[in-house]
């Protein structure tokens, strides 16, 4: 399944071929039963540049992959969570920007198709530009490049997607994509331990994976999960962030656990991993990131900002001292 355009191996509904019609095809309001289906698939087409999707019977496997999808990128990091409703995006969103502030060049790529955060986040509502190459262009905001299922698909529209449809566009987001020379690419991941993850550990070598949660037993549970995954798809763990982790009372300044304490400490002590930041809970982070402006930008100085960008300061120096260490380890 291509997300720019059709591919020869396509089927209809019915289960039928659906024929192809040449490689230049390149019409934008084409109906066929395939884009009835999922109209998203219609929005670009052009030469197939991914290589086709896994068949659905296939062992899930890692190899590395024979050409850089990101030649240009120096270091690919997965944001992840156990569960939903941690604040994995407005995690993501302000350590791009926190990184960004820091003189890095910094693309975000939202890999949730099925719950796209980003657009709204960042206040995009445009489409990106298609080279005459049929190559996407990421859109500029605040500093970063940005791409997004939620820049090319209506808000209501719901993404009812299979596994190889899903291992196809995040292939596409990556290798179809214009990053251009990046220090750092954050890929917001979709919550649990699913489809896009083991997709995405087969299509590209992440340097690392930053794990999200809240301090609450439940969500600590999820963070085991997510470790054990991690280490499955041999894929360096950076970090936990402990995202909502208090709640600072204006009246008095007096710090509230709304939702206990000491969780994320407790696990990383544990599993022995780092605790790279605790993220207070507050209404202007939310509100912030409704208006598509994160904190980090609207409230620079804040000392929800300066959590994040501490965030930021910690997971470089955990990016530069495993670099070190396969260094050593080649040598």
């Amino acid at each position: 399944m291509k997300l720019f355009g059709k591919s020869e191996n396509d089927k209809n509904p019915d289960g039928q071929p659906v024929t192809a019609n040449g490689a230049e095809e390149t019409k934008m309001t084409e109906t066929t039963d395939s884009s009835r289906s999922h109209p998203e698939l219609k929005l670009i087409s052009g030469q197939q540049i991914s290589q086709s999707s896994p068949a659905a019977n296939q062992q899930p496997v890692k190899p590395a992959p024979k050409k850089p999808l990101v030649p240009d990128v120096k270091y690919v990091i997965a944001v992840a969570s156990g569960k939903g409703g941690v604040g994995k995006s407005t995690v993501s969103a302000n350590l791009a920007v926190a990184l960004s502030q820091m003189g890095l060049k910094v693309g975000l790529m939202d890999a949730d198709v099925y719950g796209p955060s980003i657009p709204t986040m960042m206040g995009v509502k445009q489409q990106p530009q298609v080279t005459e190459q049929r190559q996407l262009l990421p859109i500029n905001q605040h500093g970063l490049s940005l791409m997004s299922i939620g820049f090319m698909v209506q808000d209501e529209q719901a993404m009812i997607w299979r596994g190889p449809m899903l291992h196809s566009a995040m292939q596409q987001f990556l290798g179809d994509v214009i990053w251009g020379e990046l220090d750092y690419l954050l890929i917001d991941m979709p919550p649990g331990t699913g489809d896009a993850q083991l997709s995405l550990s087969q299509i590209i070598s992440l340097n690392g994976a930053v794990i999200v949660t809240t301090p609450q037993d439940v969500a600590l549970a999820d963070v085991r999960r997510s470790i054990a995954m991690a280490d499955r798809m041999e894929t360096p763990l950076l970090g936990v962030v402990e995202n909502m982790s208090y709640y600072i009372n204006p009246s008095n300044n007096e710090k509230v656990n709304i939702f206990g304490s000491g969780g994320g400490e407790k696990i990383c002590q544990q599993l022995n991993v780092p605790l790279l930041g605790q993220i207070p809970i507050d209404p202007k982070i939310c509100e912030c990131g409704d208006l598509g402006t994160p904190i980090v930008l609207a409230f620079p100085d804040s000392s929800q900002s300066i959590s994040f960008k501490r965030m930021a300061d910690r997971l470089i120096v955990q990016v530069e001292q495993l670099e070190q260490e396969e260094e050593l380890t080649i040598q």
